[in-house]
């Protein structure tokens, strides 16, 4: 599990981790939702795995493209 460096300072996510095929998000509170290809989409994946890594942007994208897509 790394921190989500959360750049802008208002993200509701605490921490992520990646794996080969998904992701999974901690947001405050502690709850963990995991997004993989199957269910989320492999494209949709990547992308948050790379908004993850920078530290911004990463819960917008999942309100707007994959929010109840988690397995």
């Amino acid at each position: 599990m790394v921190r989500y460096s959360n750049r802008s300072g208002n993200s509701p996510i605490t921490h992520y981790e990646i794996e080969d095929e998904r992701i999974i998000v901690w947001f405050i509170g502690g709850k963990s939702y995991s997004y993989s290809y199957g269910k989320a989409g492999k494209n949709n994946v990547e992308i948050m795995k790379n908004l993850a890594k920078s530290g911004s942007g990463l819960s917008a994208y999942i309100t707007r493209n994959v929010r109840f897509n988690y397995d």
